[in-house]
């Protein structure tokens, strides 16, 4: 392979990578190998792979170039390196979820439904993704299998729980990875990483084969260089599913990778109150850099039919009520779900759990009964809020963290002049979008000279082709944009 085949290769999203690879510009094996490369060079700093599956790869990219000798379709991913969070099932590997009791366990016996979305349209799996213990945090600071780093900052996080599927695609080591989502764990590391990661709707795509952290909130998502990338993934992996009783409530609905560009006659609104008060400045600069952009397009003055608004960049405001009551309620659910999830293991390994996850989940078993099922009476009642506001807009726009990506071992960071533990607190903004299952993409923007922020762009349930649309036309003018840091 000749220096410009490994530097295309290297920034290439999964598109340009599937074409080349189905026109016979370069074979499917030079494309894993190439990225198997990337990965040994450079994943020994980083620490995104807790397992790389070189041989089952160049076997599965040598079927996908006698396909094409065949003339075969190879699929729509053909050749396309991608790795997976570890609590994805992957056939014959253990699924570890990010912990040390779970590397007792025998390896899967297939793969999750996500993953074999992914290979079946052509995809080539190089890969198992770090994460924190059992997806509980938001800084992939692993007590059993290290800290990932931030590409764009070794000496920082990478954000979590899925931090390594977030930091392996910043780095140029695969062009899309799978993570999972219940407070933000796609957010958080896409944001601090400046790439796109997104959550669909709750129940959207399949969990069949995934370790679930919190059954009523988890979600899986993809994380990409490229908002095409985002999109062509999102269809490929939906689909109803009969293993996942919460996959078959709705049919699906493409979004076409070819995105639609366009958002005229569009209602879009800027989150304010609890979304603008608890942010550092340069995350609510990030949310006005988007905001104005879009200004512009829609050509606003834009009147509101919502009371007491304000503009910011141009677009109106909302204040979500209660915003502090729905995380603080998501608390409660998740501790309490996943608390009674590892309640055995909590009795006779607690020493095997890495401290910071075992306490959190203790005080989960430790909650009344008469607490979470008010949390759950809370969640009706701030869906139908939602519900509300969104009969007068169509899209919302908040910052997706409060800081941008905070040194590794930081335990604490101050915000708005209060001090507040970073592991809990990096969800400040995802957790209640979370709580009653929204659909959110989160967008990068990175100020020059800068870490990179993200921005959530947030939509009403089943609404993926119009958060997708409106992030296309930011794209295409270059105010999002992910900045791999090739090997």
């Amino acid at each position: 392979m000749n220096a410009d085949e490994r530097k295309f290769l290297a920034g290439a999203d999964a598109v340009a990578t599937a074409s080349a690879v189905k026109s016979g510009k370069i074979a499917a094996t030079a494309v894993v190998n190439a990225a198997l490369e990337r990965i040994a060079d450079r994943d020994n700093t980083l620490n995104c792979f807790t397992a790389i599956t070189a041989e089952s790869a160049i076997a599965a990219a040598e079927k996908i170039d006698n396909a094409i000798a065949n003339n075969e379709n190879p699929g729509p991913l053909a050749g396309v390196p991608f790795a997976v969070k570890n609590l994805f099932d992957v056939g014959g590997i253990t699924t570890l979820a990010g912990s040390k009791i779970n590397a007792d366990n025998a390896p899967a016996s297939q793969d999750a439904g996500a993953v074999a979305r992914l290979r079946q349209a052509g995809a080539v799996l190089v890969g198992t993704l770090n994460m924190d213990e059992y997806a509980y945090g938001f800084v992939t600071e692993n007590s059993h299998y290290g800290q990932t780093r931030n590409p764009h900052d070794t000496a920082r996080i990478a954000g979590g729980s899925s931090g390594g599927s977030a930091a392996a695609v910043a780095a140029g080591l695969v062009p899309v990875t799978l993570g999972s989502d219940t407070n933000g764990s796609i957010r958080v590391p896409a944001a601090l990483c400046g790439i796109f990661g997104f959550k669909p709707t709750y129940g959207r795509l399949s969990r069949a084969g995934a370790f679930l952290f919190s059954s009523s909130l988890d979600c899986v998502g993809p994380f990409g260089r490229s908002l095409r990338d985002i999109a062509l993934l999102y269809d490929i992996l939906q689909g109803t599913d009969d293993r996942d009783p919460v996959c078959t409530q709705r049919p699906p609905e493409l979004t076409s990778p070819q995105l639609n560009i366009g958002i005229e006659g569009l209602r879009i609104a800027v989150a304010d109150g609890y979304f603008a008060t608890g942010a550092e400045p340069e995350a609510m600069d990030a949310v006005e850099i988007v905001a104005r952009a879009l200004t512009n397009v829609l050509n606003c003055g834009m009147e509101s039919e919502i009371a007491n608004s304000r503009k910011i960049g141009g677009l109106v405001t909302v204040s979500i009520p209660e915003s502090d009551r729905a995380r603080a309620a998501a608390f409660i659910i998740t501790a309490c779900e996943g608390g009674n999830l590892h309640l055995e293991n909590l009795r006779v390994r607690p020493q095997d759990f890495d401290p910071a996850t075992r306490d959190r989940f203790l005080a989960g078993t430790m909650i009344p009964a008469t607490w979470y099922v008010q949390a759950q009476r809370f969640r009706q009642w701030y869906r139908s809020q939602i519900r509300e506001i969104f009969q007068h807009t169509d899209i919302i726009l908040a910052p997706a963290t409060p800081i941008a990506a905070p040194e590794i071992g930081v335990e604490k960071m101050v915000i708005a002049g209060q001090e507040m533990l970073v592991r809990p607190n990096l969800g400040l903004f995802t957790q209640p979008l979370s709580f009653i299952g929204l659909p959110v993409l989160c967008v990068p923007v990175k100020p020059p000279g800068a870490l990179p922020l993200g921005v959530q762009i947030i939509g009403a349930p089943y609404s993926e082709a119009v958060i997708l649309r409106v992030a296309a036309v930011l794209e295409a003018q270059g105010i999002v944009s992910a900045e791999s840091i090739s090997p």
